[in-house]
């Protein structure tokens, strides 16, 4: 019975490996876009009122896109932490991602938040998800310091499963396109708030029954 348990308790951690991988590949293709600097590409090209009229918009915009991709990987290196084997690993890389979020990820969202396509429902969305990204963050930064590491588990959860938008928010919008074609501002009023609200109440739900 231990030995069924543990293998398939292996076989899972392969699979989530895999399919994360895969879905960072993807992320990874779409952030090397911007690379070199590039006003003019992918998703750019629909915002070249805030490119020719704000010039912080595509310093925020870098900003974010760039660390983003880094968050990604340096938070699922995180939760397979005790497959590494190294000493400190989590403490320090626990601390670039808070850094990075704080500082940089979160506000660079939330301001691009406010220029987000789709109208207000978009915005506000936007604007909400990257304020709980960081206040998440900033919590489970709190609890770290203060020894309380069931909540700073928590809370860091919390926090990855928003920094997680990044790439569910992406699978939600081929799934609604493929399904039911609708017009793009629609698409992007939707997603804005799909890309989040799942996986924050996902995590809630995990840790109402204890299995995280």
């Amino acid at each position: 019975m231990l030995s069924a348990k543990k293998n398939s308790s292996k076989l899972f951690k392969i699979l989530l490996i895999l399919g994360f991988g895969y879905f960072f590949w993807l992320m990874l293709k779409i952030t090397l876009e911007y690379i070199p600097f590039n006003p003019n590409v992918s998703f750019l090209m629909i915002k070249q009122t805030e490119v020719q009229d704000r010039p912080e918009y595509l310093v925020f915009f870098y900003i974010h896109v760039y660390t983003s991709i880094f968050l990604l990987f340096t938070g699922f290196l995180a939760i397979l932490r005790k497959d590494f084997g190294i000493r400190n690993f989590h403490r320090n890389i626990g601390k670039v991602y808070i850094f990075l979020i704080l500082i940089l990820a979160a506000p660079s969202g939330i301001y691009m938040g406010f220029f987000a396509n789709g109208g207000y429902l978009s915005k506000i969305s936007f604007v909400i998800l990257g304020s709980l990204w960081w206040v998440s963050t900033y919590k489970a930064y709190q609890f770290a310091k203060q020894k309380k590491f069931k909540e700073h588990k928590q809370w860091m959860w919390r926090s990855f499963a928003l920094t997680l938008s990044a790439i569910t928010l992406r699978m939600w919008k081929v799934i609604i396109v493929y399904l039911f074609h609708p017009n793009p501002m629609d698409v992007y009023q939707i997603i804005a708030w799909l890309g989040w609200i799942p996986n924050i109440l996902l995590i809630e739900y995990l840790i109402t029954k204890k299995q995280i």
